[in-house]
Formats: structure tokens, C-alpha cells, sequence
């Protein structure tokens, strides 16, 4: 074994110099947090996926035990209620998203947007979502103006 010797003065330079060589590397998720950008990323593709008009990809990034809340009387609702209750009824009226802030966490994130409808409305909501091993756990959404809601899409009140 080779034995090699510093000076605590060397070995102080050292580490300063690794710790300024550290803070000046770009962001990545795993300096993030683990899943930072993971997390983005699949709310991303959850809202993109909206403006596609396909279930099938939303629903596989959704978790088995997934639950949705809202104040539209929606109280951890279960994946096939949440399909029927928001999905069906209100693809139809969706253009797109605009995702003004997303702020993540480990397995957590909130989302801004701004939706856009087909009749040229738009209405802003905040949603918090929970993510667990890549998939969506739950989304607890909450409301712009109580006044344009439940149905303010289809009633052209947004």
C-alpha cells in the first residue's frame, strides 16, 4: 500500500476547489432532488396528452390506487370515475394548455396553467399532483373563479 502525504493546506484547496467545481455543473435531477426532472417531465406529457385527445397514455401514467379531488363535488375519486366524470366530459371543450409554473419536488409538484377551450375561452386553474414511482398517485385540483365552474366550459361562461 502506498501511503501519500498532504497538507491540510492542500487538502483544503482541494476541497474548495471541488466544491466550486460542483456548483457550477448544470442542474440535473439527481442534484435536484432524484427525480426533479422526471417529475417534469411526466407532467408534461400528462398535459400534452389532454391537448392529444388520447386516454390510453394518459391512463397508463396514472397509478393503480390514482384519486382526484376538486371542489366539483370530486372527493378521491378513482381512476374509471375520474375518466368518466372529467375526461369524457370535458375533452371535447379542451384546446390546449399553456403551463405557466411548474414547481417540483421528490414526488410532488404544483402546476399553473392556463386552458384554453375550443370556443376561444380560457380559464386558469392550480393543481397539486402526487407522483409515486414515475406515475401519477393523485391530483387535487383547484379552481380559478368559484363562478366559472363546474361546467363553465360547455356553458361558455370561462
Amino acid at each position: 500500500m502506498t501511503n501519500i502525504r498532504a497538507s491540510r493546506r492542500n487538502l483544503l484547496r482541494t476541497g474548495a476547489c471541488a466544491l466550486a467545481g460542483a456548483v457550477s455543473l448544470p442542474a440535473t435531477a439527481s442534484s435536484l432532488g432524484g427525480q426533479s426532472l422526471t417529475n417534469e417531465e411526466l407532467i408534461r406529457k400528462w398535459y400534452a396528452g389532454w391537448e392529444k385527445k388520447d386516454w390510453e397514455p394518459l391512463d397508463r401514467m396514472l397509478a393503480d390506487n390514482f384519486t382526484f379531488s376538486s371542489p366539483n363535488g370530486d372527493d378521491h375519486i378513482n381512476k374509471s370515475t375520474f375518466k368518466t366524470r372529467c375526461w369524457e366530459t370535458q375533452i371535447d371543450f379542451i384546446k390546449h394548455f399553456d403551463l405557466e409554473r411548474i414547481a417540483t419536488g421528490n414526488d410532488d409538484a404544483f402546476v399553473k396553467y392556463l386552458c384554453h377551450t375550443k370556443n376561444g375561452k380560457s380559464f386558469r386553474n392550480v393543481e397539486y399532483l402526487r407522483i409515486k414511482n414515475g406515475k401519477l398517485e393523485s391530483i387535487e385540483c383547484y379552481f380559478g373563479s368559484e363562478s366559472s365552474f363546474p361546467s363553465a366550459v360547455s356553458t361558455g361562461r370561462t
